[in-house]
């Protein structure tokens, strides 16, 4: 055999390590990441310990037919230490370190007990994919075969089990994890039963090899894949997840960057766009920009106008955040044509005091995307800036907007919604 399964499988668990690794290091006294870089380093070991090629290596190196079996069955055993280490530090509790040094304390014996039936044990033929079977029926090698495969069996049975339990009680991409950590962790259950059917089958005098050549290590190479994949889902998910949400709200911006742009141009308001950053990046980028113009166009707010549309949106949909995005909008709108307009003084006359007015209301970063939203698609935001409130507003609500203006006072600004 290549080894090539056990190779890949390895190569993916130590991936899985690698992406770890970073967050072990500035966290280096957390236990519950040691455990995990722990669980992934031991799983990658047992693979490339476990490669027919590199048995033969071992066996030659040591002078010693079969000395790959016992540092390979501990391997395991330090695997399964590692994974029931990690469940301790799950499940927390006042307990944990005493709980997690007795169960090192006792796969530690399960190694000392590997090796010394090794060592009493006589395996002169080598065998580099069916040990197990082959010496099913030698004294103390048959014990040191059923030792690793019990302790084996004990952790990933107690992982799948705590796994999928605590699966249950979360949500998002921590279930997620959890489920794929679960059903990796069933994979080495039946890793394990399928390597004890084969020995219990070989001393009733049956011959299933098939199941330690042929179906273990499929089952244990998914199992790899699939516990690195559960381990890596609750880093990466989130961070996914914020990348979309980034990505998202930097196009929705985008009406309402290009809104602003002319101003953006005129002034030198904009900064260099960035190439080749990353989208949070890009967002902070688009943020200051229209920040930057908006700021300028204080100067040029309506105020009139945005309580009149405030009024008709009001009326018109019932909700008090899109009504206020709703003038937002229309202010920004008609600010942008007034101050496309200005003269070289520009403004509006107003004193510095009275052109606070945005600075004191600039809306949040939440209301800016719905702001962009009602610029490109809320039918009573007009691009166009016209001299009377009737015009600005376009049909069929502009009679209700100019009704509003004439009839009613400004609304207050402890009262008016904010975007």
């Amino acid at each position: 055999m290549t080894g090539l399964p056990h190779y890949v499988s390895g190569a993916v668990l130590w991936l899985g390590l690698l992406v770890r690794a970073p967050d072990l290091l500035r966290h280096r006294h957390d236990p519950y990441l040691r455990s995990i870089c722990a669980v992934l380093g031991l799983a990658g070991l047992c693979f490339l310990l476990g490669a027919p090629p590199t048995v033969g290596a071992v066996n030659r190196l040591g002078a010693t037919p079969n000395l790959a079996a016992p540092l390979t069955y501990a391997a395991i055993t330090g695997y399964s230490a590692a994974s029931q280490v990690l469940i301790v530090h799950w499940r927390g509790g006042p307990r944990v370190r005493r709980t997690a040094r007795r169960w090192i304390l006792a796969y530690t014996l399960v190694v000392l007990g590997i090796v010394t039936t090794f060592v009493l044990g006589d395996a002169p033929v080598e065998r580099r994919v069916d040990l197990d079977t082959y010496y099913a029926n030698t004294p103390y090698l048959r014990e040191m075969i059923v030792l690793y495969l019990l302790g084996h069996l004990a952790a990933v049975g107690v992982t799948t089990v705590s796994a999928l339990s605590w699966a249950r009680e979360v949500h998002g991409w921590l279930r997620a994890g959890l489920l794929t950590l679960g059903f990796g962790s069933l994979c080495g259950v039946v890793y394990s039963l399928a390597r004890l059917t084969a020995v219990a089958a070989r001393w009733t005098g049956h011959d299933w090899s098939a199941l330690v050549t042929d179906a273990s290590p499929a089952a244990a190479g998914l199992g790899a894949v699939m516990t690195v994949v559960g381990v890596l889902v609750p880093l990466a998910g989130p961070r996914l997840t914020e990348w979309r949400r980034t990505r998202r709200t930097y196009a929705r911006l985008e009406p309402l960057e290009r809104e602003l742009d002319g101003v953006l141009t005129r002034h030198a308001l904009r900064l260099p766009r960035p190439c080749w950053a990353r989208p949070a990046t890009r967002l902070v980028w688009r943020r200051t920009s229209i920040h930057n113009a908006l700021t300028h166009l204080d100067a040029y707010v309506d105020r009139e106008l945005y309580d009149a549309t405030l009024r008709a949106a009001l009326r018109r949909t019932g909700d008090a955040e899109r009504a206020a995005a709703t003038a937002w909008a229309t202010v920004i709108a008609a600010a942008v044509r007034q101050e496309a307009h200005a003269g070289p003084d520009g403004g509006d006359g107003r004193s510095p005091g009275e052109s606070a007015w945005f600075l004191e209301r600039a809306p949040d970063p939440a209301a800016l995307v719905r702001i962009a939203d009602a610029l490109a698609g809320e039918p009573l935001v007009r691009t166009a800036v016209p001299e009377t409130v009737a015009d600005r507003v376009p049909e069929p609500v502009a009679g209700a907007v100019t009704g509003a203006v004439a009839n009613t006072r400004p609304v207050p600004a402890e009262r008016r919604p904010t975007a």
